[in-house]
């Protein structure tokens, strides 16, 4: 697997992709297809690590990168090559290819029916806990009902040790009715420790801002060695990038 194509209803002027570990040109640690400049890898390397992607995805245009920072702002993508900082990004034109990178974090893919409008989101627990889900769907003209949502490769519960202070966070977000909900997303360790699901913390927030059409979340990039990156796991390491765009 050197690209997952995710298993999801969406248009078909729709295209949705995300990158293994697989393919590319990296040296360990980064092996193969690492596409991040900022973790020490060679960024020659990781250019043509980029034009391996493109051209197996025959993207015409730069994808937007991201300055991911661990928040909640979400940006308009564009295909003038300039890195945004942000945690998201959106677009309801053709042509720009929104664009997150991960090694543990969730990345969500979010288009509507008619594909007319895209995003793409980095979302791990402190984006999830500051309300990236909201932000993010807030971008959309179309109604929440109307949206689907792919939930690409991240890190499972039983591999996602925390502290309570990620249970404290999640619990001062959440609405009252949602705090049993919440709670069962952790699953206590000792006093100080738990696993968090990051999967079923997004699906409640999604849930929560009318999100019903909800696909993915089937897999570890913990686990599975061969084809994610983890940070948990082997600290430096590569990234893996989701793409979705409107043609």
């Amino acid at each position: 697997m050197t690209v997952l194509m995710p298993d999801w209803p969406a248009p078909e002027n729709v295209h949705a992709a995300i990158s293994s570990r697989k393919g590319g040109l990296s040296v360990s640690p980064w092996d193969e297809l690492n596409l991040a400049f900022h973790v020490g890898d060679d960024a020659g390397i990781v250019e043509k690590n980029w034009q391996i992607l493109s051209e197996q995805l025959q993207l015409s245009v730069p994808p937007q990168l991201l300055r991911q920072v661990h928040g909640n702002a979400i940006v308009l993508a564009d295909t003038d090559g300039m890195i945004r900082t942000g945690d998201g990004c959106y677009t309801n034109r053709v042509g720009p290819v929104c664009t997150v990178m991960t090694a543990d974090c969730l990345p969500l893919l979010i288009c509507n029916m008619t594909g007319t409008e895209v995003a793409a989101i980095h979302a791990g627990w402190r984006g999830l806990a500051s309300g990236i889900v909201d932000q993010a769907i807030r971008q959309f003209d179309s109604h929440a009902s109307e949206l689907l949502v792919y939930l690409g490769p991240a890190i499972s519960q039983p591999n996602f040790e925390v502290g309570g202070d990620v249970l404290d966070a999640f619990l001062a977000k959440g609405a009252p009715n949602m705090r049993r909900q919440i709670r069962d997303c952790f699953v206590r360790m000792d006093d100080l420790h738990w696993k968090a699901d990051l999967y079923s913390l997004a699906k409640i927030a999604l849930n929560s801002a009318g999100v019903a059409q909800i696909y993915g979340g089937d897999f570890c990039t913990y686990e599975d060695v061969e084809h994610f990156y983890s940070y948990r796991r082997d600290g430096q390491t590569g990234r893996m990038a989701s793409l979705i765009w409107i043609s």
